[in-house]
């Protein structure tokens, strides 16, 4: 998404969720610029690429969706799949007292370009 005129897009690395055939859906900070944008454009793009085991990267567009208070239970449910178990509790409890309040934020995919380079 444009920042502001004249500005290459808003690029930043985001921890996402999905379910195939559901809606991605992210956490960010409720006063972040980066929920300011979304907000003000309607729109969003999740981009996801992979090395490891093979390299491929999918890319998802559409419109910004449903955005509500995130939980606690939110944040477990993305910590959880990102971090090793050990990690997801310390994680939790130091997000929730440095991170602020977040959003839960759906993205209704509109749009979807990928690549496997894995037969390779």
């Amino acid at each position: 998404m444009e920042a502001e005129p004249g500005r290459a897009p808003l690029t930043v690395p985001v921890w996402y969720q999905y379910e195939p055939g559901g809606r991605p859906w992210l956490l960010t900070g409720t006063e972040s610029r980066k929920l300011q944008l979304i907000r003000a454009a309607a729109r969003f793009t999740l981009m996801v690429d992979e090395v490891t085991p093979r390299l491929m990267y999918v890319a998802v567009s559409g419109d910004a969706v449903d955005m509500v208070a995130g939980t606690r239970a939110d944040l477990q449910e993305m910590a959880a799949h990102y971090l090793p178990p050990q990690a997801v509790d310390p994680y939790v409890e130091m997000a929730e007292k440095d991170h602020g309040p977040q959003t839960k934020l759906f993205l209704e995919p509109k749009q979807w370009v990928s690549l496997d380079l894995g037969s390779l």
